[in-house]
């Protein structure tokens, strides 16, 4: 932390001068203010004051009336009241108003600098913990999901008109689209955000085994129930808990978990007393749970609780104006990871990933460059990287009608140029025919040059 700065309001020039030279002496910045109007002003244009020093008998009003004004405009500085009669009520009320210390002129004054190290320290925790806060945010909330489409844009907005509030909500989209990343960016954004986010996948247990992870059990509730063991619900206590792959969850445990949304109570396996949380649920699933429930493969009145605030989140194949940005940013996490000069993706490859359905969605995206950034022996992403599926994709999506002969000598020459990266004589060398053949038979199947 820099040398903090300290803010002196108090009308007695002399006491002021004289409070300024101790407290610089021993390293701290010192602005001076007469009144309450001045100390305001300083503090409104000052953004980086750390501790406030203030009298309370003040020409212009009562320092301890201001404090919360004070707090108003800087939260995170602390206040040190100051006064020359000093009364236990104006004590008391000055911390409740969230002052940090109260003395009494001339009695106390040896006390001061202690007081302003151990505000100092405070100081100095509170902005370590602001700091974490914000790099957490950064990596979990809203700003971490990219892209410009319309599609994204609508999705995330909608998330964000969730989440400072404590409804539930049920995120639903295909495989690898993100579901988490927008449950961890709904939790960061909301008033819960300094508490527990716990993920749990709900087809990674076995159905007897899953309740006892969400709810927990009593020693000798079962076999190898040797100990209490504390469910995620409690360890989500005050945060929220996010239940992916909704779809997997048994009848039974359906049932238990209706009774938790209701009530913010349950029952650990083994147990007769229930336990009380305030938990938040954020679920998600890539089945379409409507129609699961049409089937009785999913209770209707759960969906209806789950789904108190829905979420589809697109796919990638319906965002495709969002491929190169989100290329880019994965190039930039493994190029850095993997310790790989690699910075640039030629155009080839952004057109054929373009094409391609990513029936994976933004898993598979991710998992594609890595595989790229690894292979990859110069600065620039090149066709010739992709993997095998996607360069087939190239030739026989537009060709998978065609059975003659000449159709599969399109789809082969397609390929070869593709692998030559568009260089025509070495395509017509692997091809075993002339230049001027490879120009005439591309004319002839209409492929571009």
């Amino acid at each position: 932390m820099s040398t903090p700065n300290i803010l002196i309001i108090d009308d007695e020039e002399k006491f002021r001068q004289l409070l300024t030279r101790i407290i610089s002496l021993d390293g701290f910045n010192v602005i001076e203010a007469a009144n309450i109007a001045q100390g305001l002003k300083v503090i409104q244009r000052e953004k980086n004051i750390d501790i406030i020093l203030t009298d309370v008998k003040l020409p212009d009003g009562n320092g301890i009336d201001i404090l919360e004004k004070i707090k108003e405009i800087n939260p995170v500085c602390e206040i040190i009241v100051m006064t020359a009669f000093s009364t236990i009520q104006d004590g008391v009320k000055a911390i409740k108003l969230g002052a940090f210390d109260y003395f009494t002129k001339g009695d106390d004054n040896d006390q001061i600098i202690p007081a302003l190290n151990r505000a100092a320290d405070k100081i100095k925790l509170q902005k370590r913990i602001y700091e974490l806060e914000y790099k957490l945010e950064a990596k979990y909330g809203f700003d971490i999901i990219i892209g410009n489409s319309e599609a994204i844009k609508s999705t995330v907005s909608l998330a964000k008109k969730v989440a400072p509030t404590d409804s539930t909500v049920l995120l639903e989209g295909e495989t690898g689209v993100g579901k988490e990343l927008f449950a961890q960016a709904i939790h960061y954004g909301s008033p819960r955000k300094n508490n527990s986010f716990v993920a749990v996948n709900c087809s990674s247990f076995a159905k007897d085994l899953l309740e006892s992870e969400l709810f927990g059990h009593k020693k000798g509730a079962f076999t190898g129930a040797f100990a209490d063991k504390k469910g995620l619900f409690e360890e989500a206590n005050e945060g929220t808990i996010f239940l992916d792959e909704m779809g997997e969850m048994n009848l039974e445990l359906q049932a238990k978990l209706l009774r938790v949304l209701e009530t913010q109570t349950f029952i650990k396996v083994g147990d007769t007393k229930p336990t009380k949380v305030n938990v938040r649920v954020i679920a998600a699933t890539n089945r379409n749970l409507k129609k699961e429930s049409e089937k009785e493969n999913f209770r209707l009145d759960l969906y209806y609780r789950l789904a108190t605030f829905k979420i589809i989140i697109p796919s990638l194949k319906e965002r495709k104006e969002d491929l190169e940005k989100l290329a880019l940013h994965f190039l930039n996490v493994y190029s850095i990871k993997l310790k790989k000069r690699v910075s640039h993706i030629d155009k080839d490859f952004l057109n054929l990933i373009k094409k391609n359905e990513w029936k994976g969605n933004i898993r598979e995206l991710k998992n594609c460059i890595e595989r790229a950034v690894i292979l990859a022996e110069s600065e620039t992403l090149t066709s010739d990287l992709l993997p095998v599926e996607i360069l087939n994709n190239e030739c026989s999506v537009a060709d998978n009608s065609i059975t003659s002969l000449a159709g599969m000598e399109k789809i082969h020459i397609n390929k070869i140029l593709l692998f030559s990266k568009g260089n025509k004589t070495k395509a017509a060398e692997l091809l075993g025919i002339g230049l001027t053949t490879l120009y005439r038979k591309m004319e002839e199947y209409h492929i571009e040059k």
